[in-house]
């Protein structure tokens, strides 16, 4: 085991499940899709980072899929709103004797791997990093130590989660770095060229 540790949330892949507001113009086909893509996308720039990675699915583990067992542990997200379960992953992470966590999601197609070994960077002399979303929310947070705060007391899925966030930072006195803003996946206008392929097979 490592000093760091990346979490990734994913969502167990199956119709009228994935990406709900997406689905709603597309079709729920098209959009599990362009889900199952986002999750390659996700494991292709997860892999090379040389920190721990476990990967909390929200329904089953899953056996066999995507994320191999030899570079990727698993574990299931808690029942809860997304904080709680943001908060909970964190926790378990740091009991374990983890002293620098990300976590993301696997809804941003524009995430590098770059930008993850970035924030890893960053974490050795900040408190925390975050990546905002284009939408207000973030793609990204990582932290030294359990920040509770940040996983209470929002209105998640809307545009004040970031501010929010922030603001938690400067009421505890954290130093915390900023990523690039980047663009996550919730609809339609949020598909790029990559998903373009997908859109027309589920239109013919």
């Amino acid at each position: 085991m490592g000093k760091e540790l990346l979490i990734i949330f994913v969502k167990n892949p199956e119709l009228g499940r994935a990406k709900t507001r997406l689905a709603a113009t597309v079709g729920e086909e098209a959009a599990l899709a362009i889900y199952k893509r986002l999750l390659e996308r996700t494991k292709s720039i997860t892999q090379p980072l040389t920190v721990d990675k476990t990967v909390f699915y929200d329904q089953v583990l899953g056996e066999n899929d995507l994320w191999s067992e030899k570079r990727f542990s698993k574990a299931l997200q808690i029942q809860g709103d997304l904080g709680e379960k943001m908060g909970a992953a964190f926790q378990t992470s740091f009991e374990k004797g983890y002293e620098r966590v990300c976590i993301i999601g696997s809804d941003c197609y524009d995430l590098t791997t770059n930008v993850l070994n970035q924030a890893f960077y960053a974490l050795k002399s900040h408190d925390a990093v975050i990546g905002g979303a284009v939408d207000g929310g973030y793609y990204l947070i990582g932290m030294n130590r359990l920040i509770t705060e940040v996983f209470q007391n929002k209105q998640w899925s809307t545009d004040e989660v970031f501010p929010s966030t922030i603001q938690d930072f400067k009421n505890k006195g954290l130093s915390y770095f900023e990523l690039p803003v980047l663009n996550d996946v919730d609809t339609e206008e949020d598909l790029g060229d990559w998903a373009q392929d997908i859109l027309k097979e589920h239109k013919s």
